[in-house]
């Protein structure tokens, strides 16, 4: 038997490398490059660079749309006036779309460069460019806010969707009032329009006969209590005239001589009225006066007559001394002057506000005519028992102005009679917000 060691053994193959089966990488498949070229995209050619966003602790939706805000950087624009490239800027990312959060994004690593490479498969070509890292925050929104919001959506939505339901799905019934509604709202908003439209007529026709402020300020002119005036003239004593204010046959009648022989004689004549106390003998020494002295004994029957009136029968009313007593009050006053001081300032014996506004005014021009229209307003205040306010106010009335000098501790009131006259305006309503 053969030895083992001899038996042929079979011849070994050659190795052959057998063919792997390997797939194309989409890169090598038709269509697409197998070379690439690296092109670096320079600040200038892009718009807005691209962001890389962090979202720490919470997820956020890929279709959560931002606004985009900027902020060029001028210290950097200082610092790069000789570079090329342009100043930075500072992005800022904000975003309200959602219900009930508040999204804002800000730089977290402004100092470090960040580039994102863009792959462009059909040309061959990567393209690196500058971005941005951002981190995203999110906060709750203002709870008020929050309320309202949802308070108006759930109104609206339940409306539309109760409406919204019933046309679909009511019946015959539930359509034709949900069509009464409607058609119930639209009769309305016309009616309505149809009556602004006539208010709006209404004070159009009602403002062609109003009158104008110069009117109105006219007709409160006309009707303040104070003497007859030609109020258009150039001289101020030609503004108030005596026998046009008394009366031309009431003021001849005035008696003045027993005046003038009492004070030439020197004689003590007693008066009530403070004010024609300290005037009478200035005024009835001169002889050239006379015409000031009868305004003066008018002024004083004047206020005989209003310091004897005691209180009325109705509240806010003076009643006046009869006619006998009257008479002793006045004496020696005519008759003729006695009756028209009488129905000048009472109405039947009684004095009411305008009665004693009138009589007020009248002592007022009196006292200017006689203090040639410069009055210190002392004595009268004192004869008429009136508040600095009051009398100021009477002043103003007839057109005078209120002057202050103050001598130390004593503030003396002067009331001036010049043209042009001030009389108080019109007020006008104040208007309401």
């Amino acid at each position: 038997m053969a030895d083992s060691s001899q038996k042929k053994r079979r011849r070994p193959a050659e190795d052959v490398a057998k063919p792997k089966k390997s797939k194309l990488s989409k890169l090598e498949q038709p269509g697409f490059a197998t070379t690439w070229t690296f092109a670096a995209e320079t600040p200038k050619q892009q718009a807005k660079p691209p962001v890389i966003a962090v979202t720490p602790g919470f997820n956020l939706h890929d279709y959560q749309p931002f606004d985009v805000y900027e902020k060029a950087d001028k210290s950097a624009a200082k610092r790069r006036r000789i570079s090329a490239l342009p100043p930075a800027t500072e992005l800022a990312l904000h975003s309200s779309a959602h219900n009930s959060l508040d999204y804002n994004a800000r730089e977290s690593e402004p100092l470090l460069n960040h580039w994102v490479a863009i792959l462009d498969p059909k040309i061959g070509e990567i393209n690196i460019i500058p971005a941005k890292k951002m981190v995203v925050r999110h906060k709750v929104r203002s709870k008020s806010v929050l309320d309202d919001s949802f308070a108006n959506r759930a109104a609206q939505t339940h409306i539309e969707k109760r409406t919204a339901l019933g046309e679909e799905f009511g019946t015959k019934k539930a359509k034709k009032a949900l069509k009464a509604v409607a058609d119930n709202a639209i009769m309305a908003n016309d009616r309505m329009g149809v009556a602004e439209r006539n208010m709006l007529d209404s004070v159009q026709d009602a403002s062609k006969n109003m009158a104008t402020k110069e009117e109105l300020q006219a007709a409160v002119d006309n009707a303040r209590p104070v003497p007859r005036g030609n109020f258009d003239a150039e001289e101020i004593q030609d503004v108030y005239i005596p026998e046009q204010i008394i009366g031309t046959e009431v003021f001849n009648a005035i008696p003045v001589m027993d005046w003038q022989d009492a004070v030439k004689k020197r004689e003590n004549i007693k008066l009530p009225s403070r004010f024609v106390a300290n005037r009478i003998n200035r005024v009835a020494s001169n002889e050239n006066a006379v015409h000031r002295l009868k305004v003066m004994r008018y002024f004083l029957w004047v206020f005989i007559l209003y310091y004897t009136a005691g209180k009325g029968r109705e509240r806010g009313t003076k009643s006046i001394a009869k006619r006998d007593k009257l008479r002793e009050l006045l004496a020696p006053a005519p008759e003729v002057v006695v009756e028209n001081i009488r129905r000048k300032f009472s109405d039947n014996g009684v004095m009411r506000k305008s009665h004693v506004d009138l009589l007020m005014t009248h002592c007022c021009v009196f006292a200017c005519l006689i203090d040639n229209f410069e009055v210190n307003m002392f004595d009268l205040r004192e004869d008429l028992k009136l508040e600095q306010n009051q009398l100021q106010l009477y002043f103003q009335e007839i057109g005078a102005r209120i002057k202050q000098s103050k001598s130390g501790d004593k503030i003396t009131y002067i009331a001036k009679l010049a043209l042009p006259l001030q009389f108080p305006k019109m007020r006008q309503p104040i208007r309401r917000k």
